[in-house]
């Protein structure tokens, strides 16, 4: 386990690193002693102090929860991290690439909560109990920490790669769609890179959801109303250049476009 005077020094450098969109080296090689506990203590002190500056909460991304994204990082387990309300932006939006490191696109689905998650034991029933609509969502990675070598520990300490959030315009409730079949066909400057289907995400793009709620559990907290979820990837990471124009078809839910400048 860190010292606290370590994960405060930890968190200070990630936000340094955003600040001026660097990298820093990876906490693991330095610290080889680092739980994943330490890393969402180096995440909860840096988000905490984002917060106190003045940044929203807007929701939670989940990160790692399908095969293709845990063999694209050599990481075997789902994680988490904040997403903030200046981070969010809509389809056909221009995206400063400047603002982010190492960028790259991910296909998913998000979730508005009508009413509270909470653990211990929440199922994927109860998960969709508590949604009230899906939306279509790219994600923009943004990884702060050198990639060679990294684990999970590096990668939740990073605010699980998370950069921002474009929403699609097509919100359809649970009930309305067989939402493990909606497909994702990525394009960038008109050529498709990458393909999908939600059920890549842990059979069920919503089992994410469920699993958020018991992993906050242990930590003495809920999913709340009113928070959009980020589910996770069910395509590997595409990198993207200032410049490209990106494209991601979700067939019934319409689709987004975005263009890095």
């Amino acid at each position: 386990m860190l010292t606290p005077e370590t994960i405060a020094r930890l968190a200070e450098e990630l936000a340094e690193a955003e600040r001026t969109h660097g990298m820093i080296p990876r906490i693991t090689a330095r610290h080889p002693e680092a739980t994943v506990e330490d890393s969402y203590a180096i995440q909860g002190v840096w988000r905490d102090r984002q917060l106190a500056a003045g940044r929203r909460l807007f929701g939670r991304k989940i990160g790692l929860t399908s095969k293709a994204m845990q063999q694209a990082t050599g990481i075997t387990e789902p994680d988490y991290g904040v997403m903030f309300d200046d981070t969010v932006y809509r389809s056909g939006a221009e995206i400063p690439f400047d603002h982010f490191s190492n960028v790259r696109i991910e296909v998913e689905l998000a979730f508005l909560l009508a009413k509270p998650l909470e653990g211990p034991d929440a199922t994927l029933e109860d998960a969709l109990d508590a949604i009230d609509y899906a939306v279509p969502a790219l994600e923009v990675l943004n990884s702060h920490i050198e990639l060679e070598g990294r684990t999970i520990v590096d990668t939740i300490s990073d605010n699980a790669a998370y950069g921002a959030i474009v929403l699609g315009d097509v919100r359809l409730r649970p009930d309305e769609i067989d939402l493990r079949w909606v497909p994702g066909v990525l394009s960038r400057n008109g050529e498709i890179e990458e393909t999908g289907v939600a059920a890549g995400v842990l059979g069920h793009p919503a089992t994410g959801v469920a699993w958020l709620a018991n992993k906050f559990h242990q930590h003495g907290a809920r999913l709340e109303a009113g928070e959009i979820i980020l589910a996770g990837s069910f395509t590997r990471p595409m990198w993207v250049s200032r410049g490209d124009e990106v494209l991601c078809d979700y067939r019934e839910m319409g689709t987004i476009a975005c263009r890095f400048v």
